[in-house]
C-alpha cells in the first residue's frame, strides 16, 4: 500500500531510544523527511542519522522557548511540517509507591511525558496555523505515544499513569480543536503495552517477569519497537488513516485488566 509519505516532512520526539528510533527509520523507508529529536543521547542519535538520510535536532522539550525554537528551525530549514510522533517520555525506574516518591521524581516524569507532549503539540498547531494546509488537500497528522499505564494504572509508577492517562484528553479535545487551522488534520494516541526496548530489555530479563506480564495478554509475548512504529506510521499516512481522528490506539497484545492465564498451569 502506497502511504503517501513521500516527501513528507515528520518530526519524531524521543528519537534517541528504541521505539524513536524505529519510528524514525520506519518513516524514512517510506520516503518521509524525518527529524529525529533527541535531548540525552543525542550524539548517539546524531551519528546513527546520516545512514538514512534523516535530520538530528536537539532541543529540551520541557522548555517552551527550546521548543519555539526547534519548530522556527524546522520552518526555516523545511518550509512546512507535515506530521509529528510525539514519542518523547520517560518510564522511571525503579519502582516506588506514591509516599516513597519525591516531589522532585513526580515533577520530573510528568514533565518528561506529559508537559513535552503538550509543548510539542503547541509548537505543531502554532506552526501548521502559519503555513496552512498541506498543498495538495490532505491533513497534517499528530501522534502521541501513551501507555497502557495511562489505561489501566500501574503500580509503582503513579506519575508515570497520571502523565500518559492525561494525553487521552489532550488527543480527544486537540483532535476538535486543529480542525480550525486544518479542516483534514488528525490527532491519535498510541498506547504501547510491554515493549522491549534497550531501556526495559533489562527487566524483562529478570526470570519469571515476562511470564508475570503476559498474564492479562491473550497474545502471550512482549511487543516489539517496530509494532509501535509500524502503528504509528499507519496513523501519520494521510491515505491509510484519512479518516481516523481522536482514537486511542493500543498495542499491547490485548491487554486486559484481568488475570488470563495461570503460568503454573502453562
Amino acid at each position: 500500500m502506497e502511504l503517501g509519505l513521500t516527501d513528507r516532512v515528520v518530526l519524531v520526539t524521543g528519537a534517541s531510544g528504541g521505539i524513536g528510533r524505529t519510528i524514525a527509520s520506519t518513516l524514512a523507508t517510506e520516503g518521509a523527511t524525518v527529524i529525529a529529536h533527541g535531548l540525552h543521547g543525542f550524539e548517539s542519535l546524531r551519528a546513527w542519522c546520516p545512514e538514512l538520510g534523516i535530520h538530528p535536532e536537539r532541543a529540551d522539550l520541557t522548555d517552551p522557548g527550546e521548543v519555539d525554537a526547534l519548530f522556527e528551525r524546522l520552518l526555516e530549514r523545511f518550509g512546512r511540517i507535515d506530521g509529528v510522533a510525539a514519542n518523547a517520555g520517560r518510564w522511571p525506574i525503579p519502582d516506588a509507591p506514591l509516599w516513597e516518591t519525591s516531589v522532585e521524581r513526580l515533577q520530573g516524569t510528568v514533565d518528561a511525558c506529559l508537559w513535552t507532549a503538550l509543548l510539542t503539540a503547541r509548537g505543531f498547531t502554532t506552526a501548521l496555523a502559519r503555513t496552512g494546509p498541506h498543498p495538495d488537500g490532505t491533513g497534517a497528522s499528530l501522534v502521541f505515544t501513551g501507555s497502557t499505564a495511562g489505561r489501566f494504572g500501574e503500580a509503582g509508577h503513579i506519575a508515570y499513569a497520571t502523565a500518559k492517562s492525561a494525553l487521552v484528553g489532550l488527543t480527544l479535545t486537540l483532535k476538535n480543536e486543529i480542525v480550525a487551522i486544518d479542516p483534514w488534520a488528525r490527532v491519535n494516541l498510541v498506547q504501547p503495552g510491554w515493549i522491549a526496548t534497550p531501556a526495559v530489555s533489562p527487566r524483562l530479563e529478570v526470570p519469571g517477569v515476562i511470564e508475570g506480564v503476559t498474564r492479562t495478554m491473550p497474545l502471550r509475548r512482549v511487543g516489539s519497537p517496530d509494532d509501535i512504529a509500524q502503528a504509528v506510521t499507519f496513523l501519520l499516512s494521510p491515505v491509510a488513516s484519512r479518516h481516523v481522528t481522536g482514537e486511542i490506539f493500543t498495542v499491547a497484545g490485548g491487554m486486559e485488566g484481568r488475570l488470563l492465564w495461570d503460568p503454573a498451569r502453562g
